[in-house]
């Protein structure tokens, strides 16, 4: 059975910040990669050190998104999407901090 995937306000309105095209292309692999076995570290898919934004990270070419997945509910909760430049995150305009 497949995961429901659900943004939280952070997400969406990080998400409706993207250009069309980026917004396109990260809900279409964002829904095929995480309604599946988001669990499963993958090249694209990994699990992250204990930090303030989230457990899990989805590349998507230069963007990053930032999840939890509830078991109990097979739900996805996509909680904040960023922009990778070199070895910085960009979230809203402000670099994120991904350690705890």
């Amino acid at each position: 059975m497949a995961y429901s995937i659900s943004f939280s306000h952070r997400a969406d309105r990080q998400l409706r910040s993207l250009r069309a095209y980026h917004r396109g292309t990260l809900l279409h692999r964002n829904t095929r990669m995480l309604a599946h076995q988001p669990q499963v570290a993958t090249r694209n898919r990994k699990p992250l050190r204990p930090n303030d934004v989230a457990p899990w990270e989805l590349r998507v070419g230069h963007l990053r998104i930032f999840y939890m997945v509830d078991e109990n509910t097979r739900q996805v909760w996509i909680l904040a999407i960023g922009v990778k430049d070199r070895a910085r995150v960009w979230m809203e305009g402000q670099e994120a901090r991904l350690e705890g």
